[in-house]
């Protein structure tokens, strides 16, 4: 049997870190003299990579404080995730623990989280191993530039119509668009719902049904 891939997005799918996100982002905002940007604009650019979500929340500034915004939220995440680790969504670790048993599927993850911010939470949760492919922001341009899929495809040999990615966000459902692969909403992350098209799903017991569905083409 030929395999299927399931690609993940992390922030806002896999793990709750809303609250590191707001507060690295208040204490960027905090290091230029200046205050952070309202809850909903900041949740609304998870997912893109640092740069392009400072300039997307900041258009005003110029490059350098852009530069200097990324560098201070860096800074008080890793000090954020050192003291206390995001959590996983309800059902996340026990459903990546079923799919993992299903010989015909291949698990990947796609994310705007840099290699050190992914590595973290494998570590943390005991994930080795447990992805045979996992892109992010450091190797490809942000989302949803479809780089990460391509090479999520390339990397596991899988076509297209084989995978699908699980995402929380409008980028991650245009970046599977734009990379010719099957996208499915999660309707607990950082984006609108109504903003995911019209596959979405409202908890992980819900994920094995979705992908079937999708796979021998049943409507939504």
């Amino acid at each position: 049997m030929s395999q299927r891939l399931v690609i993940f997005d992390v922030d806002g799918t896999l793990v709750d870190s809303q609250a590191h996100i707001l507060a690295a982002i208040t204490h960027a905002y905090a290091a230029l003299g200046l205050e952070a940007p309202a809850r909903a604009e900041v949740l609304g650019i998870v997912g893109l990579s640092l740069p392009v979500a400072m300039a997307r929340l900041a258009p005003d500034m110029d490059s350098g404080d852009h530069a200097r915004l990324v560098a201070a939220y860096k800074q008080a995440f890793a000090e954020l995730r050192a003291e206390a680790l995001s959590p996983l969504y309800p059902g996340a670790a026990e459903m990546l623990d079923r799919l993992a048993q299903d010989s015909a599927l291949v698990l990947g993850v796609a994310t705007g989280k840099s290699r050190r911010g992914l590595a973290h939470i494998v570590a943390a949760h005991g994930w080795e191993g447990r992805f045979a492919t996992m892109q992010v922001a450091d190797d490809h341009p942000s989302k949803p530039h479809p780089a990460m899929l391509r090479a999520c495809l390339r990397e596991t040999g899988i076509a297209p119509a084989r995978a699908v990615m699980v995402g929380d966000t409008l980028y991650d459902m245009q970046m599977a668009q734009a990379a010719g692969i099957h996208g499915l909403g999660v309707s607990w992350g950082y984006h609108p719902v109504e903003a995911l098209g019209t596959r979405v799903i409202d908890d992980f017991a819900a994920l094995p049904g979705a992908l079937e569905r999708i796979w021998t083409g049943v409507k939504a």
